[in-house]
């Protein structure tokens, strides 16, 4: 398959589905036009077109609205960095206060995601009746009509897996309506719901893919068998926990079920660890332990001009942004975490220039477009939704959910044996309890800004360690799901108010 990001059929896609129609819908789906319906689905260039325009909508559902991804996964935390003000009160989340105006609009609102789940859902329906003789282009059509069904199974089932952390109940749309104006508006559906139409997502998506791809161009940014377990995976540690949280203790059987799908993962996928003398080069991308990203690469000319990572950065590392960027370390994440200096993150991962405001440089791979003036900068950096290391220190948590706490210590000191010559390590002989704490602390150094950190501290119960803003009476009156945008009552008499955000909002 050639590489669908860079298809150009992409632009056609989503303007004729989303453009054009005033429709004012939940959803936000928009009615095709019927040249679309005379034109469009006829052959294996018009589902690679579609499939470009999922991925397009993906990338742009948590990339907008400042990033969205790592407010929700990162930035509300708070004590990880901080976000300065400037004017539009997005520096309130990380107080644990999603009302002001502006985060209503854009955080509260899920729309964007719809419009992702809405070009899934019309792949699945438009692809699975296209013949053997509409693909007669390709070598398999049977192979090249599965691989697309089961990256659009995908999209959906990570759709809605980044929708359930945040809100927890949503509506559940399955369907691709021909005419949304006249589709039912729905109400939100309980996260048990959520979650097993993800689960059932991940496995009809394994069971379409390879582990392998057709084209070099399409590796790590579209979406594989290892793409759907690594999701898989994380869906039933996340559900493991988070399905009840008015008690800590684990459903095992989703633990298990968790256990299984990484090991299967790792033995399977043939992904290995990226040396530490090349780190920087897992967040530019593409490297030996990337599982699925979000291609934000200059090489295709879709690199970003307002990437998380360029909010870090001063100008000496983006011509023309000046000494104070927005976003910056918490000097107390940096000594809470690292013992040392020696290990490779804490070297290669900031800039202490500054060092009551730290730079996180993960993310500075900058490409100017016009070099010679050094203008026109773009950080040319994916976005790593899953990785490796991920997995492999999931295995950790899975340990001491289920009383290992030796297996956890092994696999937490193996990382940082790797990462730094004077390493600090874990004692042998401690409690789950006291391992946990170590775990946590280990996460935040591997993962830092990867979109990981809040939930990783939801699951294991260790928020009150770094979330000041959530005491445990409103974890357990699940305060830490959003509000819903009130924009998104409007036209839908169905849908309720997160419960905690009640008389709030």
């Amino acid at each position: 398959m050639k590489n669908i990001i860079t298809k150009l059929g992409i632009l056609s896609t989503i303007i004729i589905i989303l453009s054009t129609s005033a429709c004012k819908k939940l959803l936000y789906e928009e009615p095709k036009d019927a040249p679309y319906e005379q034109t469009f689905w006829k052959n294996s260039k018009d589902a690679r077109s579609a499939m470009a325009g999922n991925y397009a909508l993906l990338r742009n559902a948590i990339t907008n609205k400042n990033n969205r991804y790592y407010m929700y996964g990162d930035a509300i935390a708070k004590n990880y960095f901080t976000i300065q003000y400037n004017g539009d009160g997005l520096e309130g989340i990380q107080n644990g206060d999603f009302t002001f105006q502006y985060n209503l609009n854009t955080l509260a609102n899920y729309t964007l995601y719809y419009k992702s789940i809405a070009m899934s859902n019309l792949i699945l329906q438009k692809a699975a009746g296209m013949t053997d003789a509409q693909l007669s282009e390709e070598d398999d059509a049977t192979e090249f009509r599965n691989n697309i069904l089961g990256q659009a199974y995908f999209l959906r089932a990570l759709s809605y897996f980044m929708m359930v952390r945040v809100w927890g109940d949503v509506p559940i749309v399955t369907e691709a309506y021909e005419d949304p104006l006249n589709a039912p508006q729905l109400p939100r559906k309980p996260r048990a719901e959520v979650m097993k139409l993800i689960e059932d997502d991940c496995h009809k998506a394994i069971n379409l893919l390879g582990w392998t791809y057709a084209s070099s161009g399409d590796a790590k940014v579209t979406a594989n068998k290892g793409s759907a377990y690594a999701l898989l995976a994380h869906l039933y540690l996340w559900r493991a926990t988070m399905a009840d949280v008015t008690t800590d203790a684990p459903n095992l059987v989703d633990v298990n079920s968790a256990d299984t799908t990484i090991n299967t993962l790792i033995s399977r996928g043939g992904y290995t660890l990226t040396d530490t003398a090349n780190y920087k080069n897992t967040f530019i991308g593409r490297s030996s332990e990337g599982i699925f990203e979000i291609n934000i690469s200059e090489n295709t000319l879709e690199g970003s001009a307002s990437s998380i990572g360029a909010q870090f950065l001063n100008g000496s590392y983006i011509n023309g942004n000046g000494n104070n960027p927005r976003l910056y370390v918490v000097p107390r994440y940096i000594n809470d975490h690292f013992y040392t200096d020696t290990d490779i993150r804490y070297k290669k991962g900031f800039d202490f220039t500054l060092p009551e405001k730290p730079m996180c440089i993960k993310y500075s791979n900058v490409t100017y477009r016009n070099p010679g003036q050094k203008l026109n900068p773009y950080l040319s950096n994916n976005i790593i939704i899953f990785r490796l290391a991920d997995m492999v220190l999931l295995k950790a948590e899975i340990a001491l959910y289920k009383g290992d706490a030796a297996t956890a210590t092994t696999i937490i000191n193996a990382f940082r044996r790797r990462n730094d010559p004077d390493p600090v390590l874990v004692d042998n002989g401690l409690s789950v309890d006291e391992v946990m704490d170590e775990y946590i602390i280990e996460r935040g150094r591997e993962m830092f800004l990867e979109g990981h950190l809040f939930y990783d501290l939801l699951r294991t119960r260790r928020y009150g360690f770094i979330v000041d803003w959530l005491p445990e009476a409103r974890f357990r009156k699940e305060g830490f799901y959003w509000p819903l945008d009130p924009a998104l009552f409007r036209n839908n008499p169905y849908l309720k108010q997160t419960t905690y955000w009640l008389g709030k909002v």
